[in-house]
Formats: structure tokens, sequence, C-alpha cells
């Protein structure tokens, strides 16, 4: 009864820094300061970011793009955060995996930062 609101990876495709802010603006005020819970599917990635996945989404975001919209939405009322369809099995390069580690690090980061007031 809350409905969605989806944006694609083709909608998202090319744009970066400012050229998200549309997007990001539409989370902010869908959600005000409510609280909210991220499950960040890795499969989101472009498989040149995340090869591996067992549903690789060519034509998907950039890990910029991911770090853009977590560290633009820090100061959201953040009760947790998750990473998930990690599958380092199909990653020789682990590329992966430090893309996944890289976005919970910057969604805790921006959380300490919150919490310092920084």
């Amino acid at each position: 009864d809350q409905g969605g609101q989806i944006f694609t990876a083709r909608a998202l495709r090319g744009l970066d820094g400012a050229g998200l802010q549309p997007a990001i603006a539409a989370i902010r005020a869908r959600i005000g300061q409510r609280p909210v819970y991220l499950t960040l599917d890795i499969d989101c990635l472009d498989p040149a970011f995340a090869p591996g996945t067992g549903t690789p989404e060519p034509g998907g975001m950039t890990s910029s793009q991911v770090l853009t919209v977590l560290e633009e939405l820090a100061d959201l009322n953040w009760v947790g955060m998750d990473c998930v369809e990690v599958a380092p099995a199909y990653d020789h390069a682990e590329l992966t995996s430090n893309a996944a580690a890289t976005f919970v690090w910057t969604y805790l980061s921006g959380q300490v930062a919150k919490r310092k007031g920084a």
C-alpha cells in the first residue's frame, strides 16, 4: 500500500554526480525522516564492476554511481544496510568483493560521520 518508485539503470545511464541529484532528491523526499533500511543487491552493477554474482546485469550501474548515492543519502535515518548476491567464485579478480566491501565501508563511514556531526 506504500507503492514503490523505480529508477532503472537505463534511466541513470551516463549520470554521475550532479546528474544523479534528481533521483537522490526524489528518494530523500519520499523517505523523509522515516527509518530506512538498504539492501544493496550487488547485481545492480554492470558486470564490468561486479562480475561475481549469479545474475549479472549488463548495462547496470557503475560503482561510482552507487558510491554517490550512498554518500549523498548518508544523513537519512538509517537503521541498517546489507549487501547481497556477492559470489566470489565467479570473480577471479575479486572486483565484486572489493566493490561490496567499499559500499559497506562507505555506508558505515557515513553513519560514523553523522554521529560525530561531521
